[in-house]
């Protein structure tokens, strides 16, 4: 909800008390229409007009930009480095580095884009890497000169069946 939605929301439920302790209800009906409808024309003076908008929402402050803190945005928002660290935490973001743009949205929330290289693989990516695997192997089948497999027998699973493959001195066993 917006500023303005709240704060007509908070008027509208202290009106509805009057009628139950015996004042005009016809009186606090109008008022709540008054108030509905304010509320509906400043919204769509909100949508025709960017100033209106950046006037009664606010915009969005950047607070991180490739990875550094702005220190003063921080200060006129009056959100600590602790609070935006676990802001950062509750999104999954481990270091303040790995960020490359993060906001405080007019509602309060945190927006954030993570560098390139930190960003989590799409569905895409990861069936053209697929795609890009299953060529390699495909060629490497094709050679005639494959690599020699590995011994199975020196793997560290084959203690399992019986003894450490090279022998180890009895001291590391």
């Amino acid at each position: 909800m917006t500023i303005s939605q709240t704060v007509i929301m908070i008027s509208i439920g202290t009106l509805l008390i009057q009628p139950v302790s015996g004042k005009n209800l016809w009186g606090t009906f109008g008022i709540a229409a008054i108030l509905i409808i304010t509320l509906q024309l400043i919204e769509y003076i909100q949508l025709k007009w960017d100033k209106a908008e950046s006037f009664f929402t606010g915009r969005a402050k950047v607070i991180i930009e490739n990875g550094q803190l702005d220190v003063q945005t921080l200060k006129k928002l009056k959100l600590s480095v602790d609070k935006l660290e676990m802001r950062l935490r509750q999104q999954g973001i481990s270091t303040i580095q790995d960020v490359k743009w993060a906001t405080v949205e007019p509602s309060g929330q945190l927006g954030y884009l993570l560098k390139d290289n930190r960003q989590p693989a799409t569905k895409g990516e990861v069936a053209e890497l697929k795609e890009m695997i299953e060529g390699i192997l495909k060629i490497n089948q094709s050679d005639p000169n494959p690599l020699p497999a590995q011994s199975t027998e020196s793997n560290l699973f084959s203690e399992i069946k019986g003894k450490h493959q090279p022998e180890h001195s009895q001291q590391l066993d």
